[in-house]
């Protein structure tokens, strides 16, 4: 299998980017003195991260049929000092709520998502130290 994603310039320091699936996002840089917020590529990156290994917790959960109110994914990236800057150290947190959470079940889907399933969660692996931490609210 493999994607294709096409990117164009569209002004500035925007570029209009479409996924396989014909959504369309715009990333770039904001210049100064610019209004409109663009996502960078970097940013992008650990929300693709979080949202791969999202995707494996609640589908895991789901077939467990593990109950929770709530669930997000805190991602926190720190960037090298030398160019090219990529990040180099990476912490996923994860943060479930609910009254009565079924904390061993939580954290199997969570370690399943990390050590089997997440592909993004594997290529970061490649060149950043990835630590993650599981949060519970009621």
């Amino acid at each position: 299998m493999t994607n294709k994603v096409s990117t164009k310039w569209t002004q500035g320091m925007k570029f209009e980017t479409i996924g396989p699936n014909g959504v369309s996002l715009i990333l770039g840089s904001s210049l100064e003195g610019d209004n409109e917020k663009v996502a960078s590529p970097k940013a992008l990156m650990l929300s693709s991260l979080a949202t791969c290994s999202a995707i494996d917790v609640v589908s895991i959960l789901e077939k467990m049929k593990v109950k929770f109110s709530d669930f997000k994914i805190n991602t926190i990236g720190s960037l090298t000092k030398e160019h090219p800057k990529y990040y180099n150290k990476v912490t996923i947190e994860y943060y479930f709520y609910g009254e009565q959470l079924d904390k061993k079940k939580i954290e199997k889907a969570v370690n399943l998502s990390i050590t089997k399933y997440c592909g993004v969660m594997e290529m970061f692996r490649s060149f950043a130290e990835i630590t993650t931490e599981i949060h519970y609210n009621s």
